[in-house]
């Protein structure tokens, strides 16, 4: 058993991309507003590490203006196949531009489009009205590279607490909480 917290994310995470059916990336992220109010939505995993955990989005949201209020979250990964998730908690940071322009251009034509196209969160009269928008931003970027928007960047989560948790018969679960402290990780059991 590895006393690394980053070490065992990743061997339960490539166990998780080949057994997975879709979106093996996929985690919840829990915000909270300044007046306490929770949200929480899915969004991908686009980058992982001993400096944490990296997702993208619009800044222009909910998710965003909850973090800029709070920027404490919490992750969940669930992977029913292997009947394991781990949870993640800790502070948030913004990427760095260069990191969000380097991976916005990975990203397919369309869903740059899109990034462009949506006022993400808001108030929308018909879907009518976003596929005009689309193709207007279509129309605007023809013939040429889409640049990053300003208002889509990424978001790094520095973990101070991982939970990998396992299923087992009865409830009987098994639970390890890894715990940031300033020589690096403390590890423990909890009770299922």
């Amino acid at each position: 058993m590895t006393t690394d917290p980053f070490a065992l994310f990743d061997a339960w995470y490539a166990e998780a991309r080949t057994s997975e059916i879709n979106d093996s990336n996929a985690m919840a992220i829990a915000t909270s507003d300044a007046q306490g109010r929770v949200g929480v939505r899915m969004v991908l995993l686009k980058g992982h590490g001993p400096d944490g955990f990296v997702f993208y989005t619009n800044q222009e949201g909910r998710k965003a203006a909850d973090i800029a209020a709070n920027p404490q979250v919490a992750l969940l990964f669930h992977w029913k196949s292997l009947r394991r998730q781990i949870r993640i908690e800790g502070p948030v940071s913004t990427a760095s531009d260069a990191d969000a322009d380097a991976y916005f251009a990975t990203r397919s034509r369309d869903s740059q489009l899109g990034a462009w196209a949506s006022d993400q969160s808001r108030p929308l009269d018909s879907r009518a009205t976003f596929e005009a928008r689309f193709a207007a931003i279509q129309t605007q970027f023809e013939g040429g590279p889409v640049p990053r928007p300003p208002h889509w960047s990424g978001y790094c989560v520095t973990p101070w607490s991982i939970e990998f948790w396992q299923d087992r018969e009865h409830r009987l679960h098994e639970r390890r909480l890894f715990t940031r402290t300033d020589n690096g990780w403390d590890e423990g059991m909890l009770y299922p």
